[in-house]
């Protein structure tokens, strides 16, 4: 591992992304991120040089099997699963689709599911259509003033029937970190799971789930550098009580074959892999090193060192402006990461975006899949709020370009 001076600079790292040199300040990444060239080079040589089926004796089913594999295994090492595994799949919404599908065969009518109001349809949706089958939806909500779903507010609601507890590690919306070590362990005390929705949190700190102990955690690749798909961790003993939604013939403990009917995207699982390439640049690691866990978690150190300043910046200049309202925390420390939302007293979210749109910057309005929290929060759920969000390839430079747009605007 490189010493602290080997960091890259902010020039390096963007020079590993093809997109950026376009001009375009991407502030929309809550909604994808670019990718660096690594991993649109890996999947293009999948397709063209070893796109064929896995599993057969052949050299090549050999070699593509083993990057499924390598793909599954540096999924677990991305999240820290030691105590389980590394489900692929399409997108968050189609893997929660599919764990809920499988709980809907093993909960008995009258048992209850928390659903966090701070939640993105993906991790609410899925499981409110069980209420047609007995099950009791409890919503865990919202404080208005603080942007949080209190640990009070949970305790209140957990009990005997209690058989799940589902929240967003960071709601795409508001950008504050839940505890969800806290989370987790009061939902265990009252013998509940806890399904944690990391979208909005994987591209800008390490996940653990190994120290936070929680029993599914969900994000999407796509949003941190990667290929379209996104990852399901399940702890081994989550995992043992579903039945998978797999061929009745596979094997019960083909994990995670028995999760993913149709197998993981292949060449998908060749750009997941080359990730690993891109964290090292980013960590500061030797380039011809294994990524190894303390490469992870140093690049996501880097990574929220960058994206701090662009995250104080603009919810200093938000603050000062007449009319504005900051949907989420307007303090930039280690519990916000580089998603802001707001709308105005007098234009809306719509118009102020539609006038930024043909500026060079990409950002964009509406309820972004959290339509009861915009409900909550009174946000018109048509017009919904304004959104900008940073990553570390962002430069001061864009954010000062928003402003400027922005000052015409506000």
């Amino acid at each position: 591992m490189a010493t602290d001076a080997a960091l890259p600079d902010l020039a390096t790292l963007r020079a590993a992304f093809p997109a950026l040199a376009s001009g375009t300040a991407f502030l929309e990444n809550a909604g994808g991120s670019q990718v660096p060239a690594c991993v649109a080079d890996a999947m293009h040589a999948y397709l063209t040089q070893t796109y064929v089926q896995l599993g057969a004796g052949y050299p090549l089913s050999r070699r593509c099997t083993a990057t499924v594999d390598e793909a599954h295994a540096f999924a677990r090492l991305f999240v820290n699963a030691r105590r389980g595994q590394a489900i692929l799949g399409s997108s968050t919404t189609a893997l929660l689709n599919l764990l809920a599908s499988c709980y809907a065969q093993v909960l008995r009518p009258g048992q209850e599911i928390i659903l966090a109001e701070t939640g993105h349809e993906a991790n609410l949706g899925c499981w409110k259509r069980l209420e047609k089958q007995g099950i009791v939806i409890r919503w865990w909500p919202v404080d208005p003033a603080t942007y949080t779903c209190t640990l009070a507010g949970l305790r209140a609601l957990l009990g005997q029937r209690t058989a799940l507890v589902a929240l967003p590690h960071v709601s795409n919306l508001l950008g504050g970190i839940a505890d969800l070590p806290a989370v987790v362990a009061l939902a265990h005390e009252a013998g509940a799971r806890v399904v944690a929705d990391g979208v909005a949190y994987a591209p800008h700190r390490a996940i653990d789930v190994d120290a936070w102990d929680v029993d599914w955690y969900v994000y999407s690749t796509y949003k941190v550098f990667g290929p379209h798909m996104a990852v399901l961790y399940g702890r081994d003993d989550a995992l043992s009580e579903l039945p998978g939604p797999n061929h009745d013939f596979i094997p019960r403990d083909d994990l995670p074959y028995q999760f993913e009917p149709g197998g993981a995207n292949h060449e998908g699982c060749a750009g997941l892999l080359a990730l690993g390439e891109y964290l090292k640049l980013l960590a500061g690691a030797d380039a011809g090193a294994p990524c190894t866990r303390a490469v992870v978690e140093r690049a996501f150190a880097h990574a929220a060192a960058l994206e701090q300043p662009l995250t104080a910046r603009l919810l200093a200049y938000l603050g000062g402006k007449p009319g504005v309202r900051v949907i989420g925390p307007t303090v930039a420390d280690e519990a916000r990461v580089g998603t802001i939302s707001f709308t105005h007293d007098r234009l809306s979210a719509r118009e102020i975006v539609a006038a930024v749109d043909d500026s060079g910057v990409a950002i964009r309005h509406g309820h972004m899949y959290a339509y009861r929290l915009c409900q909550r929060l009174g946000v018109p759920v048509e017009d919904g709020v304004v959104r900008a969000s940073f990553v570390h390839y962002n430069t001061p430079a864009e954010v000062e370009r928003l402003i400027g747009v922005f000052d015409g605007i506000l």
